[in-house]
């Protein structure tokens, strides 16, 4: 499970072996309502930017009688083990939303069925695809935040360098992507100085599956088709496009320098051509390299129809929690559509002081995002970025989101296993898949029973 979370740096392994169920109870709304009170603690989430404190400080406005305490970090699994089972856990945790269903199925988070109705949280304002990955057995165990969906950057300066256009960018067409990657990496002996294609694998191994007309693990969460001859033969052209570029180690050794989050991202230092990412990257993008020379595209399947994976996290409420009325009204004022368009003017805000392009944030809430888009959000001035926000609008709607699953977090570790023993050089894709396929199956029927 440590490769897991070496590999993912938003999502946590989470496993528990404890058992139970229990509602939660709704207090106040995010305007206010019925008064809630108490201590509230929080694990997962930070404070790293305007977005989180422009929400926070608007609970804390409509609701001072609670004291709030947010334990600032990442997910740490271990330390919400723990506090589990020691029976003093936090009140409320930031999660990845596609992990939801271990914990529901092991009794460790909370329905908020009760939440969701005494606090009227409407839930067809959420996007379908982020309000299913929360939903196990038709009951809703998770409230949606951001909503990540993946599209494809390119570097248009390196792509004219080698003779060719966006255009001709084509993932569509999987058998000549060798030979567009030949033309785009730079290549010497084991040294590798420009990556032309990333697959983005194991982490994107889903949507290529998508891409090539499968999905992994069925729609209720309780079959796998790892073993599927479209999830080899995805996983068989990713591996090979890595394979050209000096193989895993060369690639991730060069592709670990990168700094995405920085001024001296691989975008402005021209160290990579052609890479599926989140969308995040292009408030990243906007921030450092306003001057560069970035198209953004539709990520497609086999047929050229756009499609894209939509991730992101979620608040929810623990078995054990000992103030679940505030952290209801928490989870609904973090995510409301006035919340969220305050703390999109307050980027706005951040953003035209220091002279930079304002991106829009992409939220969960679908109603949230279009007021964001429609009353706040005006063009950049830049065409490279304002068609990149256009792009990214245009497939927020048709996303899918890996299935929420009783054992989410046991089929994620048989697939990333199975491709990081491919890339390691200890088997081959359709090998290592029907070896996955058996240990998900496993840990699927066990999950289930």
């Amino acid at each position: 499970m440590s490769r897991i979370l070496r590999a993912t740096a938003f999502a946590g392994v989470l496993t528990l072996a404890l058992s139970g169920c229990g509602g939660v109870g709704g207090g106040g709304d995010a305007g206010g309502g019925t008064a809630t009170t108490g201590a509230l603690s929080t694990m997962g989430f930070g404070f790293s930017d305007e977005i989180a404190t422009t929400r926070v400080d608007a609970f804390k406005r409509d609701h001072p009688d609670v004291d709030l305490k947010v334990t600032e970090g990442a997910f740490d699994e271990q330390q919400f083990l723990s506090a589990v089972a020691s029976g003093n856990p936090p009140d409320l945790v930031y999660m990845d939303r596609k992990m939801i269903g271990t914990y529901a199925r092991r009794g460790s988070i909370q329905p908020l069925t009760d939440c969701v109705e005494k606090q009227s949280i409407d839930l067809e304002q959420y996007r379908p695809a982020a309000r299913e990955q929360v939903t196990l057995d038709g009951t809703v165990y998770g409230i949606p935040e951001f909503s990540t969906v993946r599209v494809v950057y390119l570097n248009e300066g390196l792509l004219k360098k080698a003779g060719l256009t966006a255009d001709q960018v084509n993932l569509a067409d999987w058998a000549a992507l060798p030979g567009l990657n030949a033309k785009l990496a730079s290549v010497s002996g084991n040294r590798l100085s420009r990556i032309g294609i990333d697959p983005k694998i194991p982490e994107f191994l889903p949507m290529w599956a998508k891409a090539n007309g499968v999905d992994m693990l069925s729609a209720d969460g309780r079959t796998a088709r790892l073993d599927d001859p479209r999830v080899i033969e995805a996983l068989t052209t990713g591996v090979n496009l890595i394979e050209q570029q000096g193989g895993w180690g060369t690639f991730k050794s060069f592709r670990d320098t990168f700094d995405f989050f920085g001024a001296q991202n691989p975008l402005s230092k021209n160290q990579i051509v052609a890479w599926p990412m989140e969308e995040w990257f292009l408030n990243q993008a906007a921030k450092n390299s306003p001057d560069a020379e970035l198209v953004v595209k539709p990520f497609v399947d086999r047929q050229g129809r756009p499609l894209t994976q939509s991730a992101g996290q979620a608040w929810v409420i623990t078995k054990g929690a000992k103030n679940p009325d505030a952290a209801c009204a928490f989870v609904k004022q973090m995510t409301a559509t006035d919340t969220w368009l305050a703390a999109a003017k307050a980027r706005a805000d951040a953003r035209k002081s220091t002279g930079q392009p304002f991106t829009g944030i992409y939220t969960a809430n679908a109603v949230a995002d279009k007021k964001i888009f429609e009353e706040l959000h005006q063009p950049t001035g830049n065409k490279r970025f304002d068609d990149a926000v256009a792009t990214i609008r245009s497939v927020q709607d048709a996303a899918f989101a890996m299935p929420a699953s009783p054992a989410g977090a046991e089929f994620d570790k048989a697939y990333y296993d199975a491709v990081n023993r491919v890339l390691a050089g200890q088997a081959q894709p359709a090998q290592a898949l029907r070896r996955a396929q058996q240990e998900a199956t496993a840990a699927l029927d066990k999950a289930v029973k």
